[in-house]
């Protein structure tokens, strides 16, 4: 592929990911409500929105007939045109959730893991569970792809596992590999925590500034988004946030550290001490704050929510307590909007996310628009009647045709902001 094909297929995945990320957060658009929320110009819309059409993706929903001018034809996401399985390893359990194109869980499910289980086991267990959701319906000719969100230490840029906590039998296991080859779908592998806060950002859209999802479930992790993003760190391993010190002389860590957050919580928990427990994931939090600066916390994870109140009220009164100026700096603190499907719906979010979202732009130098969806038909031409001039021809036109000048409104897809400038 040249350097200027690859540009144009970039920028026309870039630019389908634009529409779709105004679906995903409008219930219903016009054409020029992506023009106003992206700068693309009225040609490159229609020209989107025809494909976008072709595909199945979204819709029309109507006319809309103003007192004056042409009545412009009203756009809606298909949300059952796509969907996406994810799943959240824990160190018990396997829980399994089927996501439209829109973020909705239609579907979740658990299942037991055995003790200390093996990547055979997780195997076999996320097959029969996916076979009983996509089982007597059509939904897994529609499905995208399985997202796993799973405990770390993990590499997720070369899907493996590397010695995930607790667990023995997991030594650089490339997860996302054998599972693509066992189930026969695209896998998107990633830490548990990065799956959840993307979930989180999913459901708040524009609004979602740097924040921090903690999750309680047989272990303790941090998901953190900042800058409009998960952040993963240099090593792709960024979350261990239980493994963090709190007290020097204290129990022995499964990590083999001595006093990590995640023990000393777990001692406090285990005995029944669940006030403890809490203010003890509140002095993690509040040390969080010290560092990030974040405007946002998520309290997550099936351990936490069967005690939610209590989790939310230590933690949200150690946070007042420590800000020294709470008229600038002040921290909200809630529960997760998904519950205990926050890092499966996540995961299966990633995975919509990176077949219908919109591309990373520093992956241009590396086959540009790879796994992306591409649209399976020929395109389909809007009517001169919907564009008000001639249809443009060709992607190399449509991808040139951003209007510099205009300031998209603060729409905002998985955390990322539409006004990307090309």
């Amino acid at each position: 592929m040249t350097r200027t094909t690859a540009d144009v297929t970039f920028l026309r995945g870039y630019n389908q990911g634009l529409v779709m990320a105004v679906g995903r957060t409008a219930r219903t658009f016009e054409r020029s409500t992506v023009v106003h929320a992206t700068g693309l110009t009225p040609q490159a819309v229609s020209k989107v929105i025809a494909r976008l059409v072709a595909d199945g993706l979204i819709r029309s929903a109507g006319v809309r007939r103003a007192a004056v001018g042409k009545p412009a034809v009203v756009y809606e996401l298909v949300p059952d045109s796509r969907y996406a399985i994810g799943a959240h390893v824990a160190r018990r359990t396997l829980r399994l959730v089927l996501v439209d194109l829109a973020g909705t869980v239609r579907h979740s499910t658990v299942s037991p893991l055995p003790s200390d289980f093996t990547p055979e086991q997780l195997l076999r267990t996320l097959k029969s569970g996916i076979d009983t959701i996509t089982g007597g319906n059509d939904v897994r000719g529609r499905l995208t792809g399985v997202g796993l969100g799973m405990i770390g230490p993990l590499d997720h840029e070369h899907g493996l596992i590397r010695d995930a906590h607790g667990l023995r039998h997991w030594h650089d296991v490339p997860l996302r590999e054998i599972t693509e080859a066992y189930l026969g779908l695209p896998v998107h592998l990633d830490k548990d925590v990065a799956a959840g806060i993307t979930a989180e950002a999913w459901r708040h859209g524009a609004t979602f500034g740097d924040t921090a999802l903690i999750m309680v479930e047989s272990g303790i992790g941090g998901g953190f988004w900042l800058g409009g993003g998960a952040h993963r760190g240099a090593h792709t391993n960024a979350g261990e946030f239980g493994h963090t010190v709190v007290d020097l002389d204290g129990p022995l860590c499964v990590c083999g550290r001595h006093g990590c957050l995640e023990i000393v919580h777990n001692q406090a928990a285990d005995a029944g001490n669940i006030p403890r427990a809490a203010r003890v994931l509140a002095i993690g939090v509040v040390n969080l704050l010290q560092t990030l600066d974040l405007a946002h916390v998520v309290l997550a994870g099936a351990d936490l929510l069967r005690h939610g109140d209590t989790y939310l009220a230590e933690v949200e009164r150690a946070v007042r307590a420590d800000a020294r100026r709470r008229d600038w700096l002040s921290t909200d603190v809630t529960l997760s909007s998904l519950g205990a499907d926050a890092i499966a719906a996540g995961a299966a979010m990633q995975v919509l996310d990176q077949h219908y979202g919109i591309p990373g732009l520093a992956r241009l130098g590396h086959s540009p628009g790879a796994g992306l969806s591409r649209s399976p038909g020929a395109a389909v031409e809007p009517p001169a009647s919907e564009t008000g001039t001639s249809p443009l021809d060709g992607d190399a036109q449509e991808a040139s045709t951003r209007v510099p000048e205009v300031q998209p409104a603060a729409v905002v897809a998985g955390g990322r902001p539409l006004a990307q400038r090309e």
